[in-house]
């Protein structure tokens, strides 16, 4: 039989475990420093390193060089915690990181996430703490950590034979000050890339110790640490509160400062005699444990005003004041978010300048892409959550695009509506505008983002259409819509009835443009040959050189020249309401569009342009659609020939679209409801 215990113990690597778990004398740690100086690195620095350790991507957007860092894509976490469409904000964040780790200024500051619920603070924070984690298991994050031995003779200890650093503390501080400098100088440590600098004494536990063995020893620094200190690797840990720290406000008759910077132990003040030793101390409070790493304040702002002057002295001074004790040096990451109501607080409270002052804030708005709206929701209900129900396209994209909707400001200029402002925010091309109107749109809309619908309500809606009765093995757009409206009745985040309504008609905004969806769609089903489109808008598009140019065409079966066939081009422009005495301004737009491809040099195709495709689709629809009669779709009783025909539009559906049989029949006889009543564009 085999033996299950070796069976499992065979999967352990023991040459990661001893690496992991490396222990090794003073003099075998700078042997490691002088070959690697970046183990020595300060939190921020290690931080941002490690950030930056898993790429950067660099792209232009609107006419802006943008970097996008894949860490936050938490490749660690098989996307888990992924954070979509707000780069913009990450890499301010990481550029307030890399300012820090360069020791500019900001790692003196708070840097606190602002933004409405639901916007991924929270996420954010949790996958720096995860990804600092997970580097210092990295050689390139290796970071290194000190004990204390041979204790049980010296009667520093209270009889133990071992004292690790409560703090966690480089080991190079154990190097008196007064040293160090020329220590780290002489010895040859550090590099032009990685210059080792040690800042800070000694946390009080641990100077006590180390005085109490200078003086047994008579000042032989040497013998000290030689014969008491063992270097080890570090690992840092949240479920072990070992350099990563988080602290939630309770209620504000519960909170205790003692819970930053670390308590009395009382059960210690006989053993040692006195509550002013610091080895009767625990060095367990958030900013103590967090020491090394990074310490995340949730909500930070609901703090009690006692907590906040520590607060202060940790981020200005890297200070923390332990009950009587003097100021201990702290090397950590504060990170902390906030909503908006908290932080209009701050913003009044003349009391908290000197918080404010000591403050980086970096929004983290709602996505105003649709696009990148839509991955949460892709994430969100993968096949593996579905449990076999199927989504109808275009399920997730309703929800993004009213979501999205909810957050944008009214467009000052232009004359937009706010559907084409969102869809110039998520790439669309528009005739008669460019990059810079989209960069002068947001630039106009100051507060977009921070305020609308969160992810989480949309999330909720969808698992209730998912569970509903009316959801029979899959859900469409419609059913997710009904549940979003219905929800607006009770939903606590509204300030006020307008506003309700606001959101109301942009449900009715996006059922409208579901419905040119749909009917696009079915439309390209039924007349589905991409070939004939391309020729199409060739032909088109040759006529309308000819015209804007005053020139002739020639006819590609005669090949004699002739005058631009207006009335084909007229065909085509009336699909997409182009009246007559527009069409001239219309086909200047898209010579000069193509024009201004080129010049990107990008190459034009039919489905470049939203409105010339739509047009080009109507007009081959048009010609082909009296091959299936559309009333039969919504007719009992259908010929076999007829059938055959439904049942190919249907597989097209299937097979090029993503429905199934049931949401495929039930677009088919909405669409043809539509055409039935003769609600189609001419």
């Amino acid at each position: 039989m085999i033996d299950l215990v070796a069976k499992i113990a065979s999967f352990q690597d023991y040459d990661q475990y001893r690496d992991l778990h490396w222990e090794g004398s003073f003099s075998d740690y700078l042997a490691i420093v002088k070959e690697r100086p970046q183990v020595t690195r300060n939190a921020y620095q290690r931080l941002y390193d490690m950030i930056v350790s898993y790429g950067e991507e660099e792209y232009i957007d609107n006419k802006k060089r943008l970097v996008r860092y894949p860490f936050f894509s938490d490749p660690t976490g098989d996307g888990h915690d992924a954070i979509f469409g707000l780069d913009i904000p990450l890499m301010r964040l990481v550029n307030v990181l890399q300012a820090a780790a360069l020791g500019y200024g900001p790692e003196k500051r708070i840097i606190l996430l602002h933004g409405p619920v639901g916007s991924s603070k929270s996420t954010i924070a949790r996958l720096l703490k995860k990804g600092i984690e997970e580097y210092s298991r990295q050689p390139e994050g290796a970071l290194y950590t000190y004990k204390w031995v041979n204790l049980a003779d010296t009667g520093l200890a209270a009889g133990d034979d071992e004292y690790p650093c409560p703090m966690n503390e480089e080991p190079l501080k154990l190097i008196p000050e007064e040293w160090r400098e020329r220590a780290v100088r002489e010895l040859g440590l550090g590099d032009d890339q990685h210059k080792v600098v040690v800042k800070g004494t000694l946390n009080p536990a641990c100077r006590f110790i180390f005085n109490g063995l200078m003086e047994r020893y008579g000042g032989d620094w040497s013998k000290v640490v030689s014969s008491h200190v063992r270097i080890r690797r570090l690992l840092l840990s949240e479920k072990d509160r070992v350099g990563i720290g988080t602290f939630q406000p309770k209620d504000e008759k519960n909170q205790d400062s003692t819970e930053l910077t670390g308590d009395i132990n009382y059960r210690k003040i006989a053993e040692y005699g006195s509550d002013s030793d610091p080895r009767a101390f625990n060095f367990d409070g958030e900013f103590n444990i967090a020491n090394r790493g990074i310490v995340e304040f949730v909500e930070i702002l609901k703090l009690d005003v006692a907590f906040l002057y520590d607060l202060l002295g940790a981020t200005q001074e890297r200070k923390i004041k332990p009950k009587k004790f003097a100021q201990t040096d702290i090397d950590e990451v504060i990170i902390g978010h906030t909503n908006e109501a908290e932080y209009k607080k701050l913003l009044n409270n003349e009391f908290m300048e000197a918080l404010r002052d000591r403050t980086i804030k970096i929004d983290i708005p709602y996505i105003t892409k649709v696009s990148e709206e839509k991955r949460i929701y892709t994430k969100e209900f993968g096949a593996d959550r579905l449990r076999g129900k199927h989504v109808a396209p275009h399920t997730f994209d309703v929800a993004a695009m009213w979501a999205v909707l909810t957050r944008l400001e009214e467009p000052k200029k232009h004359q937009l509506s706010m559907l084409q402002k969102m869809k110039l925010y998520d790439g669309k091309t528009l005739p008669g505008f460019t990059q810079d109107n989209v960069k002068e749109l947001r630039k106009d809309a100051i507060r977009e983002g921070l305020d609308g619908i969160s992810p989480r309500y949309i999330q909720d809606k969808m698992s209730n259409a998912l569970v509903s009765d009316g959801a029979e093995g899959y859900i469409n757009p419609f059913m997710v819509l009904n549940e979003l409206e219905k929800g607006l009745a009770h939903h606590s985040l509204i300030a006020n009835e307008e506003q309700r309504k606001g959101y109301r008609e942009l449900i009715g905004v996006v059922k409208n443009e579901y419905e040119e969806l749909v009917k696009n769609e079915v439309q390209r089903a039924i007349s589905a040959d991409e070939d004939a489109i391309a020729r199409l808008c060739a032909n088109y598009i040759d006529n309308v050189r000819a015209y804007t140019l005053k020139e002739k065409v020639k006819n590609r079966y005669t090949g004699r020249d002739e005058e631009p066939d207006e009335r084909l081009m007229r065909s085509i422009e009336e699909k997409i309401d182009i009246p007559e005495s527009r069409k001239d301004d219309f086909r200047r737009e898209i010579m000069n569009y193509i024009g201004a491809l080129a010049i990107e040099g990008k190459k034009f195709s039919y489905d470049t342009n939203d409105r010339l495709r739509r047009a080009l689709e109507m007009k081959l629809f048009e010609d082909q659609k009296d091959s299936i009669k559309l009333s039969s779709f919504v007719s009992n009783v259908i010929d076999k020939d007829t059938q055959d025909k439904i049942d190919v539009i249907k597989s097209r559906l299937i097979k090029h679209y993503g429905y199934n049989e049931a949401s495929a029949k039930d677009v088919l006889s909405y669409v043809a409801s539509i055409f039935a009543r003769g609600d189609v564009k001419k």
